[in-house]
């Protein structure tokens, strides 16, 4: 098929397309339609189509964007009676739609009537955390993210049947799925060219029990596609557009694809980990001259763990994210880090530190040497699962690695907060470590309490701080946890079950 980007098409970086590039596109492909992208106060990704009658109209909407109603859009944030925005596009993010060849998609900004990007725009939180970041300690921040999700389909031919939690990286014939999956890759890569890898996870249901129709009775299998560090602005942009993108797929092929973060008991959870490291004038420093994490990624650590608590207000939504948090899920319930270390909220992975041409071990004919001149240490934050709004939890992200990088504190938070082993085996350290909140309700408890760190210098409006404690609030969850261990065993798994599939689609 043709190559779906435009960096691709044009033969030129995707900074450097101009608005000639993009009606030159337009005109050799003979394209019919502009379709904006951008993101709501709910976190997905909305779409405005708009056909090209004549060569003029693309100039006049690349040029000049669109209006649209924001008091839709941000429900509940803005007055019906100022609610127009302007939305408008950014080129570099511009590709052939995979699903209507003949229109050309953007993803836009919001900027509100003077000209200004709206205050209250997710994408505008990240971009002020972000400016602030960079302004105060020279420093930019990267991140990726890794989309688990899980693929329910019709019960497929019974033969090969993975055993339960028995799905990493197994291939067919015991996956069913994974031409659906080689099909999002395709796109993805081609879209973003920032597609890391893709395989099968964990978790693996041959009959969901449910009382919702969509899934009932189907098979699940779960995926993963990881993404490589972008900018983080352009990684949070990516991973919406990813999600809406597996979901098209998904349902092209009749299946459901679901981010939720826990679907089954007893089956792994959906998780959203995000990657970070700090690069200075483009090369990663999260490493010292003796391939030890540096001092600037203690303190970005050090941040991460000063935030922790109230970052699941924007990283864990829905109550069956406080079902996911349980020990011994490769899921955190406690503040905390550590060394390729899953059972710490923050693990420092693997990143061939002071290791180079590792093949060459396995291949004495391979005599040319490989050199990576960027550096791919990072650290993963990983408590945050499939209900997150992604760009709010990058914006705090961002927010607690400046404050790290900053506060004199957060070395001593670090070191403080550091552990070996497995901490659920280790009732001692687990007595002294700070723990994750329990439920929603908990969660906007915290949020509220901590709202400073988010509403200084005026990078999160107190409205989106109320708007999400509301939300999270809806989940009337505070004593979830204990109220479903008082159930008899088959009235707890059905209300459990209940909780976990009425958000199968929340962001």
């Amino acid at each position: 098929m043709n190559t779906l980007a435009l960096d691709h098409i044009l033969n030129k970086s995707k900074s450097d397309i101009t608005r000639a590039d993009l009606e030159k596109v337009i005109s050799d492909r003979d394209l019919s339609k502009i379709t904006f992208h951008y993101i709501g106060i709910d976190s997905k990704l909305k779409e405005l189509k708009i056909p090209i009658n004549y060569p003029a109209d693309a100039e006049r909407i690349l040029a000049e964007g669109e209006r649209v109603d924001g008091s839709s859009l941000f429900k509940g944030l803005i007055d019906t009676s100022v609610s127009d925005l302007y939305v408008v596009p950014l080129y570099k993010t511009a590709f052939i739609n995979p699903f209507d060849p003949k229109s050309i998609n953007f993803i836009c900004r919001f900027l509100d009537r003077d000209g200004n990007p709206a205050p209250y725009g997710l994408d505008s939180i990240l971009h002020r955390a972000h400016s602030l970041l960079k302004k105060n300690t020279g420093l930019e921040l990267y991140a990726l993210g890794e989309l688990e999700f899980f693929l329910v389909s019709d019960p497929d031919n019974p033969s090969f049947q993975l055993n339960k939690q028995h799905g990493y990286h197994a291939t067919a014939p015991f996956t069913k799925t994974g031409e659906i999956l080689d099909e999002m890759l395709m796109y993805l890569s081609q879209i973003t060219s920032l597609v890391k890898y893709a395989h099968n996870e964990v978790g693996c249901i041959s009959r969901l029990r449910s009382d919702i129709p969509e899934i009932k009775n189907k098979q699940a299998e779960q995926m993963e596609i990881e993404f490589l560090p972008a900018n983080i602005e352009d990684a949070a942009d990516y991973l919406i557009l990813a999600r809406w993108l597996i979901r098209n797929v998904a349902y092209r092929h009749n299946c459901v694809a679901t981010f939720a973060p826990k679907i089954e008991e007893g089956v792994a959870g959906n998780g959203f980990h995000v990657h970070m490291e700090l690069r200075k004038n483009g090369k990663n420093i999260m490493l010292d001259d003796q391939n030890k994490i540096s001092v600037e990624a203690k303190k970005l650590i050090g941040g991460l763990c000063n935030y922790a608590a109230s970052l699941t207000a924007f990283g864990n939504t829905t109550s069956s994210a406080y079902l996911r948090l349980v020990p011994n899920q490769e899921a955190p319930t406690h503040i905390c880090w550590s060394d390729s270390n899953r059972s710490a909220m923050i693990r420092v992975p693997l990143a061939w530190a002071g290791l180079k041409n590792l093949a060459n071990n396995m291949n004495p004919q391979q005599t040319t040497k490989y050199e990576n001149s960027v550096g791919r240490q990072t650290v993963e934050l990983r408590s945050p699962d499939g209900s997150a709004i992604i760009h709010l939890l990058l914006a705090g992200i961002t927010l607690a690695a400046e404050w790290g990088l900053k506060d004199k504190s957060s070395l001593k938070k670090a070191n403080d907060l550091y552990i070996h082993g497995n901490i659920f085996k280790n009732q001692d350290v687990l007595k002294k470590l700070p723990v994750l909140p329990e439920s929603c309700v908990a969660s906007a408890e915290i949020l509220l309490k901590n709202r400073r760190l988010y509403e200084r210098d005026n990078i999160f409006p107190s409205s989106i701080i109320d708007f999400v404690a509301g939300l999270l609030n809806k989940g009337n969850d505070k004593n979830m946890n204990q109220d479903l261990a008082d159930l008899p065993a088959d009235d707890r798994l059905l209300q459990t079950r209940r909780i976990m599939h009425k958000d199968l689609h929340r962001h």
